[in-house]
């Protein structure tokens, strides 16, 4: 019953067997293969259009690496306060940007509003050269937070940050999940919507170790192969991170293991909200989700081998976490054990 994250869970059966797939003969190092080149062709089927596709190990590099193509070192980034490349990757999108400033942005339940993106454009717009110019506003989809940001919201935003010249980057290290839940076309909530770059990750959606950064506009692309290779990140034998997205995107099997992420998390919300004292703190909307729960009900889970993290902001907030091989038998067996101590409790 382990719900630490969707990060302690093995690797899809589908990616495993591209690996191993991948694994015979030789190819060309340095992403000049095969299964790199595929990828944009993959992608041009989901997005509806010609896209440029860089794949890299991890998503701290995708989202440092695409921020630093949209940022200069002395420009800055609106993100969500919450955002985890404002409280999760070490100052690397400051790193790789040569210094650029992260500016953080309020907003219930892991998402910025139009109103509160435009307070923060007007409290930060300058021309000013004693103050940083606004660059980029970074939106994570699926949030934090474990909800969605949907169509209409992020082209709002996007509106408002084209107005001040600025880029629009979208982490997407659950972007599967958050594109199960809408059920809309993938350009919908991307470059239809304003999005410059997305961070499309996969190693939390089932592969191994593989994201990619996906550039809608060409001229951002420009200077990445050399920003990626500057930062260690142009992984010599590419192939084998390759073949894992080719596989992750082939026949809509990033949104097959995404739905069944997304629907673990709804039972759990679901059964958990029967007992008494339960309260989830934001929507439950992908595969995330945080809950109060009587301390009783968490000492007893524990005591029964399950597996979360203690959340801050309040007492007795958990976080759960789904993921694409998660056992609907554990899933009910931690609902059972909750309901019991519950009961004992009572």
């Amino acid at each position: 019953m382990n719900f630490c994250s969707d990060n302690v869970t093995g690797v899809a059966p589908e990616i495993m067997q591209a690996l191993a797939e991948a694994n015979h003969g030789t190819a060309w190092p340095y992403g000049n293969d095969d299964w790199t080149r595929r990828i944009e062709s993959r992608l041009a089927d989901i997005f509806e259009r010609k896209v440029r596709a860089f794949p890299v190990a991890t998503g701290t590099a995708a989202n440092s690496l695409a921020l630093a193509c949209m940022c200069p070192p002395y420009g800055a980034v609106l993100a969500h306060e919450a955002a985890h490349v404002m409280v999760d990757e070490c100052g690397a999108p400051e790193f790789y940007s040569g210094g650029a400033k992260l500016i953080p942005v309020a907003g219930a339940h892991g998402k910025m509003t139009e109103a509160g993106v435009a307070a923060a454009l007007a409290r930060w717009r300058s021309s000013d050269p004693h103050q940083v110019p606004l660059a980029a506003i970074s939106l994570t989809n699926a949030t934090e937070s474990g909800t969605v940001y949907r169509p209409d919201e992020v082209r709002a935003i996007a509106r408002l940050a084209k107005a001040e010249g600025m880029r629009v980057h979208m982490d997407g290290a659950r972007f599967a999940n958050a594109m199960a839940f809408l059920g809309v076309p993938a350009k919908a909530v991307t470059w239809e919507a304003g999005v410059d770059a997305l961070s499309f990750g996969a190693t939390k959606g089932g592969a191994m170790a593989a994201e990619m950064v996906v550039f809608f506009d060409d001229k951002l692309a420009e200077s990445f192969a050399y920003r990626r290779m500057r930062a260690g990140h142009l992984v010599s034998k590419m192939r084998f991170v390759s073949a894992q997205l080719n596989a992750f995107l082939a026949d809509g099997l990033w949104l097959k293991l995404a739905r069944h992420a997304n629907a673990m998390a709804q039972r759990l919300a679901q059964g958990l909200l029967r007992i008494p004292g339960a309260r989830l703190r934001d929507p439950v909307e992908a595969n995330e989700l945080f809950v109060v729960l009587p301390a009783a009900v968490i000492a007893g889970l524990r005591e029964a081998g399950a597996e979360f993290y203690d959340w801050p902001g309040e007492p007795n907030l958990i976080r759960l976490v789904t993921a694409w091989e998660t056992d609907p038998a554990k899933v009910e067996r931690f609902l059972k054990v909750a309901s019991e101590v519950a009961a004992r409790a009572a």
